[in-house]
C-alpha cells in the first residue's frame, strides 16, 4: 500500500494540531512542548514521504 506512510503523516498532523490547541488553551507547558514536537514530528514525516514518493515515480 503506497500511501501509508503519507496517510500515518497526516494522522499525525492532526494529532499534533488538537494537542496544540489543548496545550496552547493553558492547559501545561509540557503540553505545549509537546505539541511542538508531534508537529515537528509530522513535518519530518511528510517531507521524507514526498522525498520517497518522489524517488519511486523517478
Amino acid at each position: 500500500m503506497p500511501g501509508n506512510l503519507i496517510y500515518y503523516a497526516l494522522v499525525l498532523i492532526v494529532i499534533a494540531l488538537v494537542a496544540a490547541l489543548l496545550g496552547f488553551g493553558g492547559v501545561a507547558g509540557t503540553a505545549m512542548s509537546g505539541a511542538h514536537l508531534l508537529i515537528w514530528l509530522a513535518v519530518i514525516i511528510v517531507i521524507v514521504g514526498v522525498v520517497f514518493a518522489l524517488i519511486r515515480r523517478a
